[in-house]
């Protein structure tokens, strides 16, 4: 089902990292790229073009938001999900104004899986709605 998906997984905590990408990779998915703040998200994003990038919102330095913005300046067709615990009605305002669809933690690995499946079904659209 995911062969030949590519992705990227952003996030402060190196152990939540290399859990998620660990899990990914088990389900079939290819990891080629980690960060650890929205910075690194665009330039390893931009190096490596993957199909599908997971990126936190809440991180020190450069957020989440910042890799938004940037990621998708540079590629509108760019594939985000984002996994993030901060349910703010602001933060959940703002995702929707790009589309952007997003997983709650803590999650459930079943739900993200879902999530990319749907994603690759509609081939890859930014206007996935959960």
């Amino acid at each position: 089902m995911f062969d030949g998906v590519t992705a990227i997984v952003i996030d402060d905590d190196l152990d939540s990292v290399e859990i998620f990408s660990e899990y990914l990779e088990i389900k079939g998915i290819s990891v080629i790229g980690k960060g650890y703040d929205g910075k690194e998200a665009v330039v390893i994003y931009l190096k490596l073009r993957p199909k599908v990038i997971f990126l936190d919102i809440m991180m020190p330095n450069y957020d989440g938001f910042y890799a938004i913005e940037h990621i998708l300046k540079s590629d509108p067709d760019a594939k985000i999900i984002v996994v993030t615990a901060d349910m703010t009605s602001h933060t959940a305002t703002r995702l929707e104004e790009h589309g952007i669809p997003v997983v709650y933690k803590p999650y459930e690995l079943d739900t993200i899986m879902t999530v990319v499946e749907n994603i690759i079904k509609d081939g890859f659209s930014r206007k996935l709605r959960l």
